[in-house]
């Protein structure tokens, strides 16, 4: 599986297919994940598929840079880093949408791992984040 240490690398990556499949996945990996599904977090209920979040670009977003788009997806997510067991990081994956879980989230048919994201590009997409935001933003994290 390929690492993409540079934000620039992920973005081209979404751009050549215009997000479509693709979806970020916050785990151990794709070896670790197995195939198998995500469970809810509340009840231990097996889901449909695996928790991610969806790379594609949403028509709201109008003509906003993709680089953005992509950096947003990465830091809204980043503190799931410290709620899921140690070694968790995100990786991008070609799935398929089978249903939505507990919080809406995408749940995912993994039908390919294609790469880790460093630790490098989170940085890179909090800077930017942080840059261009209208009012002080966080990650989505309900306890936070």
């Amino acid at each position: 599986m390929r690492t993409f240490a540079d934000l620039d690398d992920l973005v081209a990556l979404v751009a050549q297919r215009n997000g479509a499949d693709l979806f970020v996945r916050w785990s151990l990996g794709p070896d670790a994940d197995g195939g198998r599904c995500s469970r809810d977090g509340l009840t231990g209920l097996a889901l449909p598929g695996l928790s991610a979040n969806a790379l594609a670009v949403e028509p709201w977003w109008g003509d906003r840079p993709l680089r953005l788009w992509v950096a947003r997806r990465l830091h809204d997510y980043r503190h799931l880093r410290e709620r899921r067991s140690t070694g968790t990081r995100p990786w991008v994956l070609e799935g398929t949408e089978v249903g939505r879980g507990p919080d809406n989230e995408p749940l995912v048919e993994c039908h390919r791992p294609i790469g880790w994201i460093t630790d490098e590009v989170l940085a890179e997409c909090e800077r930017l984040v942080l840059a261009t935001a209208a009012t002080p933003w966080g990650p989505l994290d309900r306890e936070g």
